[in-house]
């Protein structure tokens, strides 16, 4: 006797979702074993077909027209599915640990603000919840929904703020789906084979604390977290993460870059990726922060991804959760609106370090990213820090020339190494002219104090 069983789609394909513009996008789900499925959208009224494989699995690939909508989507087997209110546009993932997370449940003033006006039927959200498995996982929990005061109240606040500003500068409908856990490290997001085959990382991730909160094996939030979407077409992604892996800041940049290079070949796609650099706070040993800062800033070497920097809307370093994410969303949409889809005359990189020379007793420092120059937004330039040969840091003073700062300080008369705001709770004022924070910057490579600090 031969049994049939219903045709079944992940929950990623569901009533209300985006399906990115433009693209070959995928189309999955379960059935009966060679089960015939006709598919049929309403925005070409084509049918499609494919036969589900021996092990009931069936998956087709189709083309989506420019941005617009709503459509429906048709599955017809052994029963019917109707997919209603099916968006075309922009796609992205928003995942993270705790800033990411933050949400309007966490007392937002920017979400608070942002209620009475939040109701967008071209905004949809999908929220994955908190979740582990030890190996991957072809689904997960969730639904797409509308944004307005309700969902979005327990949506990320930054992915949010990120949405509506490329919902308002492309006029294109925006999903956004919500992938992320507090007092995560990276490695939990990265495919544990990435982490195990490489002697580095392994040693590093062996030294996370377990926690009574969140996970910390290698792959155990990718497994049920990311690889359920990994056949749903996006855009990109962006990243707020960092904060628990300030322990093992010195493999954090090959960490960060090899999950970026995992999920790139999971979905088979070079998307573009987005990070928030982690803001400045008070952790219990000195400096590794800073580092952590300085291995993000690397990262930035990799292909096709950005850094955002905001370490100017931080409002206490004794919280590791800034409550400004407006800000920082779109900061991350700027970089998305000039990288991905190639809008102009947007300022949406910081000032980065780039050379120092010596002349006459001083440093001279260039930057990258610098179009209109330099300047100070509140006096005299503070975090910055000159030494000579012997390794000793004295408050430097300096001057701004255009987009080079000339820096200098009386005990070190023949300078070799400068720093900026570099420190756990170290806050600059020095911007570009078009208002963005100078990354933090050494230019030395010498060991860093990383003791604990004294209570």
């Amino acid at each position: 006797m031969i049994s049939s069983a219903d045709i079944r789609l992940p929950s990623v394909l569901g009533n209300n979702m985006v399906l990115q513009q433009q693209s070959t996008v995928k189309l999955w789900g379960w059935s009966s074993p060679a089960e015939k499925i006709f598919i049929t959208t309403s925005w070409n009224n084509k049918t499609d077909s494919v036969v589900a494989t021996r092990d009931a699995n069936w998956q087709i690939a189709i083309q989506t027209p420019a941005a617009g909508g709503p459509y429906s989507i048709t599955f017809r087997g052994s029963n019917q599915i109707i997919l209603e209110n099916v968006l075309i546009g922009e796609v992205w993932v928003c995942s993270g640990q705790s800033n990411m997370e933050m949400n309007g449940g966490w007392g937002l003033k920017d979400i608070k603000a942002a209620l009475p006006t939040s109701y967008n039927k071209n905004i949809r959200f999908f929220y994955i919840p908190k979740t582990t498995s030890d190996y991957p996982q072809d689904d997960c929990k969730g639904s797409w929904e509308i944004c307005d005061s309700n969902t979005v109240k327990a949506f990320s606040a930054a992915g949010y703020f990120f949405g509506k500003k490329l919902n308002k500068d492309l006029n294109v409908p925006i999903g956004l789906i919500n992938s992320n856990w507090g007092g995560t490290a990276a490695e939990v997001w990265t495919p544990a084979e990435v982490v195990y085959n490489n002697d580095s990382l392994k040693t590093a991730a062996a030294k996370l604390v377990p926690a009574q909160w969140w996970p910390y094996k290698p792959g155990a939030a990718f497994n049920a977290m990311i690889s359920p979407i990994t056949n749903y077409s996006i855009a990109g992604a962006i990243w707020y993460q960092g904060e628990n892996n300030t322990n093992t800041a010195s493999t954090y940049s090959q960490l960060l870059t090899a999950m970026i290079d995992a999920w790139r070949k999971k979905w088979d796609k070079e998307f573009p990726f987005y990070y928030v650099q982690i803001a400045p706070y008070h952790y219990g040993n000195k400096n590794i922060g800073a580092l952590l800062q300085e291995a993000q800033t690397k990262s930035m070497q990799h292909q096709r991804v950005g850094m955002v920097v905001i370490t100017d809307l931080v409002d206490d370093v004794n919280n590791v959760h800034p409550q400004n994410k407006h800000d920082v969303g779109y900061r991350l949409a700027n970089w998305a609106l000039a990288e991905t889809y190639h809008k102009p005359g947007i300022i949406y990189k910081s000032p980065v370090f780039k050379a120092m020379d010596v002349q006459k007793g001083k440093a001279i420092i260039s930057f990258e990213n610098v179009k209109s120059g330099l300047q100070s937004k509140s006096g005299a330039i503070t975090e910055l820090y000159i030494a000579g040969s012997d390794k000793i840091f004295y408050p430097a003073k300096a001057k701004i020339d255009h987009d080079k700062l000339i820096v200098w300080s009386k005990p070190v008369p023949n300078p070799i190494a400068v720093r900026y705001a570099f420190g756990n709770t170290a806050i600059g004022n020095l911007f570009s002219k078009e208002g963005l924070p100078v990354t933090a910057f050494r230019t030395d490579r010498w060991d860093v104090d990383t003791s604990a600090v004294k209570p």
